[in-house]
């Protein structure tokens, strides 16, 4: 019988403005986050008239941290909210989750735990993964679903559906990752819609999860 244990890890997911993702690593590393993943992105928003003025899309850095402590991480919040005005409109959103496993650092030794039980109770993250080009197409289904916005991240990915050949060699295809933080009461309806839209349940269509998401900063509902 498994004995649920309570992970001290968290996720620290922080979605910025272009140019900002050096200082979001400098802020975590002064609260003792060793270090950080730096992806690249565009968002994405529901207001007509950012859609009339062709403002709908914009850049974004999106960083990634592996936080040791409930602690640190909530220092890491307050200093990310102060110094980059994360509490007001358009600077950015910050959330992080609760992680089962973490291995593949030279600092920490490998930790299998899960949480026995879960705080984190009015916001979602929706991933969803889909072939390079229909990222836009789930955000539009999303947002006519009921999500706010979204933070749409280019990648790469392999599978038994996804890979072919073109003079011997291997191409895997671009893959879009859309990153929606919903309220949980939506969170439903918008998969639903997605999931049914983009056919995912076909093979090589895609791929939804949805994770509980704790600590939320700069949503706006």
């Amino acid at each position: 019988m498994s004995i649920a244990i309570k992970s001290p890890w968290k996720l620290l997911v922080v979605i910025v403005n272009p140019g900002l993702s050096s200082r979001v690593i400098r802020i975590g590393r002064r609260v003792g986050i060793k270090g950080g993943t730096i992806m690249l992105g565009h968002g994405t928003k529901s207001a007509p008239i950012l859609q009339f003025l062709e403002l709908a899309d914009f850049r974004k850095e999106i960083v990634v941290m592996v936080v040791e402590s409930q602690d640190i991480v909530d220092q890491a919040l307050d200093k990310l909210t102060d110094e980059l005005h994360l509490n007001r409109p358009n600077h950015g959103i910050a959330f992080y989750l609760n992680v089962a496993q973490f291995l593949g650092s030279q600092h920490y030794e490998y930790i299998h735990a899960y949480e026995s039980e879960d705080p984190c109770m009015n916001h979602q993250a929706i991933f969803i993964i889909v072939d390079k080009g229909k990222g836009a197409k789930a955000m539009k289904v999303a947002t006519e679903a009921g999500a706010q916005g979204g933070t749409i991240i280019n990648a790469r990915g392999s599978g038994i559906h996804e890979t072919m050949t073109f003079f011997q060699m291997a191409i895997e295809p671009e893959k879009e990752i859309v990153l929606i933080v919903s309220l949980r009461e939506r969170t439903e309806a918008i998969v639903t819609a997605v999931k049914e839209n983009l056919e995912i349940e076909k093979p090589g269509n895609g791929i939804i999860f949805v994770q509980d998401v704790c600590g939320t900063v700069g949503l706006k509902e």
